[in-house]
């Protein structure tokens, strides 16, 4: 069973819900909630509802860390392989679409190599398109070129000797991936936000930074890597913190930058065809006798 949030707010409550109700165990399939540390702004579980229900992946590596999402899916994969040994279930929550897939999915990362990295990040933009095309001219039908990022490790992958883009996406790996054809029978609830995300947004917001996300982001200045720095709410706090902006003006940065992440989650798992998904109520226990229903009724269809 996998259940996907577009928000952080409620998504967890849903979930602690599910995994009551089905004796249970959560995975969290969210990029920033490995780092330690990190756990107001990600809006981690509390320590009491990790105590009641187990939880996983979680805190798996230092914010300084560049984890990636390969060394995601080896944990991922350790942990449902355990739980499938003892018969457990397995719910994995969270909105991290390509952290979800990597679980879900047959997604292959070839392997990285540091000092080869190290040399592709030295070219500028305009220098590691260029070098790409010249290995692979058909990258750009296959490859978001306007993504430095991805077209850096797409660089760095050939030049260790591996698949250039144009023959990775003829892999049949890849072909189930475009498909949403996993391994195993999935089913997967998403929360739709409907019309009120924005001022949830906003008020989750507030919560967060009366709980202390201020104070947690100071802690963290200086000690995250390229990844963790990146997370929403803390890359536009940062400056806050440093003096450089006003509260409020980090606030609305914040607001704007989570609201952004929203539509993009929104498209990315509205692609999906095998996701299931509910509206938003304010009332969790409605919502999880809801999402019971269609868990029961997919269940059923199986069955039969």
């Amino acid at each position: 069973m996998a259940l996907l949030g577009l928000t952080a707010s409620g998504k967890s409550d849903l979930a602690l819900c599910l995994a009551e109700a089905y004796g249970a165990e959560i995975a969290s399939v969210d990029s920033m909630q490995v780092y330690r540390g990190m756990d107001i702004g990600t809006a981690k579980p509390a320590p009491a509802d990790q105590a009641r229900i187990p939880h996983h992946l979680l805190d798996l590596a230092s914010p300084e860390t560049d984890y990636t999402v390969a060394e995601f899916q080896a944990a991922g994969r350790r942990v449902m392989a355990d739980a499938q040994r003892r018969g457990a279930r397995l719910i994995l929550a969270g909105g991290s679409g390509l952290y979800f897939r990597a679980l879900a999915d047959p997604l292959e990362f070839p392997p990285g190599d540091p000092e080869i990295r190290r040399r592709v990040d030295e070219l500028s933009d305009d220098r590691a398109r260029a070098e790409l095309l010249a290995a692979d001219p058909e990258a750009p039908r296959h490859l978001d070129m306007a993504n430095p990022r991805r077209v850096r490790r797409a660089l760095e992958v050939v030049k260790m000797g591996g698949p250039p883009p144009s023959r990775r996406v003829r892999l049949k790996s890849a072909r189930q991936v475009r498909d949403y054809q996993g391994g195993a029978p999935l089913l997967a609830l998403g929360l739709d936000p409907g019309p009120a995300l924005a001022g949830r947004a906003e008020f989750r917001l507030e919560r967060m930074l009366r709980a202390g996300l201020l104070e947690e982001v100071a802690g963290l200045d200086g000690k995250m890597g390229r990844n963790a720095s990146q997370a929403v709410g803390y890359k536009q706090l940062l400056p806050v913190v440093r003096g450089e902006i006003p509260l409020r003006e980090g606030r609305q940065r914040a607001l704007s930058a989570t609201m952004g992440l929203a539509r993009r989650q929104r498209t990315f798992f509205r692609r999906d065809p095998r996701i299931r998904w509910l509206p938003w109520e304010e009332d969790i226990g409605r919502m999880c006798r809801s999402a019971r229903r269609l868990i029961e009724e997919t269940e059923a269809q199986w069955i039969s």
